[in-house]
């Protein structure tokens, strides 16, 4: 893995909670809620200049915008969420450029866990654990939050326990 093993392991303590939250919110609410979005960004915004080269972390800005300008075009295209584009932009900015193969390897197997899982769950007994939850409801539609939300928070582990 090329990010910085040492940027990776102050980002975490930040970064695991609102991970956290953007898939329970996503689950319950089939919402990732702005606030979720922008703590995120403020994260990378306020602690990258310390933690990153400054080559990397304007790298990882033109990143943020790239990728909310493509979240924009598939949100207005009706393949993604508002709040999903919102958040992989926000998360862009904590990916090494030199990891997007494996983060999209990363990202393909945690929606396929996500998808089986919640599929699983909501055809079984176990959904009243969670009662009242939106995405129970909602046949044809993820709550992509739970995967998107995973997938940073699980490339920041290996990347603190991995990374350069």
């Amino acid at each position: 893995m090329l990010v910085e093993a040492k940027a990776a392991f102050w980002f975490l303590p930040f970064v695991l909670p609102i991970c956290w939250h953007a898939a329970y919110t996503d689950l319950r609410e089939m919402r990732i809620s702005n606030r979720s979005v922008l703590l995120l960004a403020g994260v990378f915004l306020l602690i990258g200049p310390v933690v990153l080269p400054l080559a990397d972390y304007g790298q990882g800005l033109v990143q943020m915008a790239a990728i909310l300008a493509i979240g924009f075009a598939l949100n207005a295209a009706g393949a993604v969420g508002a709040g999903d584009a919102k958040f992989a932009a926000a998360a862009a900015g904590f990916i090494a450029p030199g990891d997007l193969r494996f983060l999209l390897a990363l990202l393909a197997a945690m929606l396929l866990a996500g998808v089986a899982t919640h599929r699983l769950v909501r055809s079984t007994g176990l959904r009243d654990l969670a009662p009242g939850w939106t995405s129970w409801e909602r046949k044809r539609k993820f709550p992509m939050g739970l995967s998107l939300g995973g997938t940073l928070a699980l490339y920041l582990i290996l990347g603190a326990l991995l990374g350069q």
